[in-house]
C-alpha cells in the first residue's frame, strides 16, 4: 500500500483517499513518516505572493486546490 501525506484541512480528500485504500499520513508530522510518501497532496494555500514553496520533501506534490476528492486520487493513481 503507497503512502500519501496529506495536509491539514483536507479531510474529504484524507477520507476519500482511505476509502480508497491509500495509507494517509499527515504532512506536517515531524518524524519520517511523511518522508516515506509517494506523494503529497497540499491544500494550495501555502504558497506566498511571489507563488513560491518551501518544501521540504523530495516526492511530487498534487495541489488540492479546486480538485474534488475523485480528482485528487485520479492524481494521486498517477504516481504509483
Amino acid at each position: 500500500m503507497k503512502k500519501v501525506a496529506v495536509e491539514q484541512g483536507l479531510t474529504p480528500v484524507k477520507q476519500y483517499l482511505s476509502a480508497q485504500g491509500c495509507q494517509v499520513i499527515d504532512a506536517k508530522t515531524s518524524d519520517s513518516k511523511a518522508q516515506d510518501a509517494a506523494v503529497m497532496v497540499v491544500n494550495g494555500c501555502d504558497k506566498n505572493l511571489m507563488g513560491m514553496q518551501s518544501v521540504t520533501q523530495n516526492i511530487p506534490i498534487i495541489s488540492a486546490d479546486g480538485l474534488s476528492p475523485e480528482e485528487v486520487y485520479h492524481r494521486v493513481q498517477s504516481y504509483f
